[in-house]
């Protein structure tokens, strides 16, 4: 069973350790978030964002948020985007690039009977 999204406003975000406080728009008890739940954005939170998140309780039995996201903010390192596309693209033709070399210093090295 998946777990409902939720949607809140950052209350308050502190930089120099990564996590702060959601409050939830139905109510209730702010929510922890650190920066871990929200994956690669393109920019850190920041006090007043509205973030998307599922919650989850840690061992101390308290909420905290899983899975958010930054409304209106991009995600990165999503594994179908261009950037991704275009560098297994460059990858590629490296690795083709380096064996097409290795194949041709190989054959004029048999060619000749060995390099003096």
């Amino acid at each position: 069973m998946t777990k409902p999204l939720l949607t809140g406003v950052l209350k308050t975000w502190k930089e120099d350790r990564g996590f702060g406080f959601i409050t939830p728009d139905n109510g209730g008890r702010d929510v922890f978030i650190h920066i871990s739940s929200l994956g690669e954005t393109s920019r850190r939170p920041i006090p007043g964002d509205i973030i998307h998140y599922q919650v989850t309780r840690d061992r101390q039995g308290k909420f905290r948020a899983i899975n958010a996201s930054i409304e209106g903010v991009a995600v990165n390192g999503a594994k179908n985007s261009p950037t991704n596309e275009n560098s297994t693209l460059r990858w590629g033709l490296l690795v083709g690039l380096g064996l097409l070399i290795v194949t041709v210093v190989a054959f004029f090295y048999l060619r000749s009977g060995g390099f003096i």
